[in-house]
């Protein structure tokens, strides 16, 4: 291999604890002469392009280096199973909760405290501080290694004081003599602190930041799924048209990834398509909103191209290979999503923003405060005593909480609204949005097709006009025809029925010769339109509805419109997002009459048509290079890789699992208005996180000079620590009264 020869892998990396993590493992594969990396925080994965001048095994040097893990990633034939793993995270958090409850207990409730109790706290504590915070103390050393500091930092720091300063008072001091109680007396007084013990807040430290870390990473496992998702929509395997001995042909069923470019394979109806190609016999409905999004299914015929994945929903067709495995659309719709997630930056905790310059401050008090002692000949014991609580009080203990107590509120009320926000980050988006961008069907629309007009010739009945269709209709597999058949009750039966292939459909009902279908499909039996029913047909197809032609006994009498329909609530939605200083695009796959039509019925000025997945990535990356912040709201495979690329995507809980993977915000129901509700509720709960760590760094803003001081109280402390808890905690339970826009 030359060095001017470049490959591309993606590595496996594990250890990264937030969004700074993935900077520094990208700056130093970057800095490898003519590597380029992108890592993603939330996939765990970098995708690098590497010279022949570099090998893998650099590449996995350069991450370890950095002090994370890399691997390469696993053989397609390898033939261990996917098992679903105990998640070590959870586990640690589990014990850590169960060890950590009695140490709390123990240390806040006086009347609780036997004889050696402090001693038994020590053998529950000592397991959460060691292996249940190794997360925080490896990430703390590897940031340490770097010169850089973060939440992880203050956390290590503040746990291992707390438990270290026990460790002395237990042993050394006066803390492990029987009978030792924690006093109730609250005064500023100074104190050698040889009686002190903050088990209780090391363990319990622990704990909450592990559950907030479990939180994040839940979610943050979950983007992946959207690329799975996406790849289990195609088929898996197909019937290949191969010669015989005869001279003739025979199907033969392959697996997928056996087909090559060229072989002709088959499509039954209710089958999906087995990849890209052109139809060369038959003809048909396909079922293409996978790709386009919209409900009108598209006809085919010898000579048309086929999108693989997509759904036949009518009759056999013969199609020709024409791109196979990672040269097909769905393939790329993957890739659009996986390089819209790898493109969008996460949004770093604020805790960890603020703890950046928090904990280098706290750490050079700490070591003020102890040489300020020893040089003011306070003793060794006092200084030591003053520096050590200077990092005790600064243990996050209200900070741990702040996060995920509103996180946890703010999402167990938005589930009981029909509202799932994935995690932390997602909130922050909320609160920068100022466009909108909504996908018309499924979305705006219901995405199905009704019937929305039935129109009779002069002298015919509409009852007639509607009864007969319906009942010729009912024997189709089209969804137009099943749309029509779906319109009326109480059927007469169906003689002699009959498919003109890409046209309609025909057959005797109650002793008429009924034909329904396309215009065209009339005329030919030289059953032409009058003057009336010919301009219902022309401004049905200029809304970008779907006109069905019907006639019997020789004579056109009447056309029933089918078209999709516009939910009863998108304008009232589409008024309350511009109330939120939102500024909404109509943004669809469906042609321009339609988008204008529906655009105009909800409120919608700006109108973006005929689009195809990549299109609607491009359009977001243009209003986000406009400098825009895109919110995108969507249902759709189609509409997947918009929804990542948007700095906030929300999809429809009615849509398809590959649009819900790749969204930040899942809307359970499918009603425009909880979009609304989710925007506002996400904003709500940033506000209540934003105050959360106000008051919890105020309290350690307002304690750090009195430890400083040398005048820091074990009670006082332990008091004020559990109000900055408490007030944490009952801000958080104001997001249950959090009210919704819906009915």
């Amino acid at each position: 291999m030359t060095s001017d020869v470049t490959s591309d892998v993606e590595l496996a990396i594990t250890g990264m604890t937030c969004a700074s993590c993935a900077h520094r493992i990208e700056r130093k594969l970057n800095k490898l002469e003519g590597v380029t990396a992108t890592v993603n925080y939330a996939t765990e994965k970098a995708k690098v392009s590497y010279p022949g001048t570099v090998s893998t095994d650099d590449l996995l040097r350069t991450v370890e280096a950095a002090g994370y893990a890399a691997a390469l990633p696993a053989a397609p034939d390898d033939p261990t199973p996917e098992v679903a793993e105990r998640d070590p995270l959870l586990q640690r958090l589990l014990v850590s909760a169960a060890l950590s409850i009695p140490v709390v207990g123990l240390g806040m409730v006086t009347a609780w405290q036997f004889t050696y109790w402090q001693w038994a706290s020590l053998v529950l504590a000592a397991p959460v501080v060691v292996w249940g915070a190794l997360p925080f103390h490896r990430a703390a050393w590897t940031n340490l290694r770097h010169g850089a500091t973060t939440m992880d930092t203050l956390v290590s720091v503040g746990v291992l004081a707390a438990f270290g300063w026990s460790l002395w008072a237990l042993f050394l001091g006066t803390a492990g003599e029987p009978g030792m109680t924690h006093p109730f007396r609250i005064s500023i007084d100074r104190t050698d602190g040889a009686g002190n013990i903050y088990l209780e807040a090391a363990a319990g430290v622990t704990t909450f930041l592990l559950a907030g870390r479990w939180l994040e990473h839940r979610s943050k496992r979950q983007s992946g799924a959207a690329l799975r998702a996406l790849m289990e929509l195609g088929a898996r395997d197909v019937g290949v048209l191969r010669d015989d001995a005869s001279g003739g042909q025979s199907e033969t069923r392959v697996a997928i990834d056996r087909l090559a470019v060229g072989d002709l394979f088959v499509v039954r109806p209710g089958e999906k398509v087995a990849t890209d190609g052109e139809v060369v016999e038959g003809s048909s409905a396909v079922d293409a909103s996978m790709l386009t999004g919209e409900s009108v299914p598209v006809e085919v015929r010898p000579g048309d191209t086929v999108v693989g994945a997509t759904v036949n929903a009518g009759g056999r067709l013969v199609v020709r290979a024409t791109r196979v495995g990672a040269d097909t659309q769905l393939a790329q719709m993957a890739r659009l999503v996986e390089d819209a997630q790898n493109g969008k930056a996460e949004v770093q905790r604020l805790a960890d923003r603020v703890s950046g310059v928090f904990v280098p401050v706290v750490i050079g008090l700490a070591v003020a405060t102890l040489g300020f002692w020893l040089g003011a000949g306070g003793g060794a014991t006092a200084a030591f005593t003053a520096a050590v609580s200077v990092l005790i009080i600064a243990c996050p203990c209200a900070l741990g909480l702040a996060t995920p107590t509103a996180l946890m509120v703010g999402t167990g009320r938005g589930a009981q609204l029909g509202i799932l926000i994935k995690g932390p980050e997602v909130l922050e988006q909320t609160r920068r949005v100022d466009t909108i961008v909504l996908d018309k069907t499924g979305t705006v629309t219901t995405g199905e097709m009704t019937v929305h007009d039935v129109v009779a010739a002069d002298g015919e009945s509409v009852d007639d006009v509607r009864r007969l269709a319906a009942a010729l209709e009912q024997a189709s597999e089209h969804p137009i025809g099943r749309a029509v058949a779906a319109s009326a009750d109480h059927l007469p039966p169906v003689e002699d029925f009959a498919s003109v292939e890409g046209l309609g459909v025909q057959g005797v009902v109650d002793g008429h010769a009924v034909v329904v279908g396309r215009p065209r499909l009339l005329e030919d039996w030289s059953q032409h339109l009058d003057a009336g029913l010919s301009t219902v047909v022309e401004r049905a197809q200029g809304e970008g509805r779907t006109p069905v032609a019907v006639g019997w006994d020789g004579r056109a009498r009447g056309v029933i419109v089918v078209g999709d329909t516009v939910k009863p609530s998108s304008a009232e939605a589409v008024a309350r997002l511009r109330g939120l200083g939102l500024t909404p695009i109509l943004l669809t796959g469906d042609n321009a009459a339609a988008a204008e039509q529906v655009a105009a019925r909800v409120g919608i000025e700006t109108v973006v048509a005929d689009v195809l997945p990549a299109d609607k990535v491009a359009e977001v990356q243009r209003l986000q290079a406009a400098g825009k912040v895109v919110a995108m709201v969507g249902d759709g495979v189609n509409d997947a890789a918009a929804l990542a690329q948007a700095d906030l995507g929300l999809a429809m809980g009615t849509g398809t699992d590959v649009a819900i993977e790749a969204s930040d915000l899942t809307l359970v129901g499918g009603d425009l208005l909880v979009a609304v509700d989710a925007i506002r509720l996400s904003r709500r709960t940033l506000a209540t996180i934003k105050g959360n760590l106000f008051w919890a760094f105020g309290y350690n803003v307002a304690a750090l000079p009195l430890a400083a001081a040398g005048l820091l109280n074990p009670m006082l402390a332990g008091a004020a620590m559990a109000f900055s808890s408490v007030f944490v905690v009952t801000n958080s339970l104001r997001l249950r009264g959090f009210r919704s826009s819906v009915g």
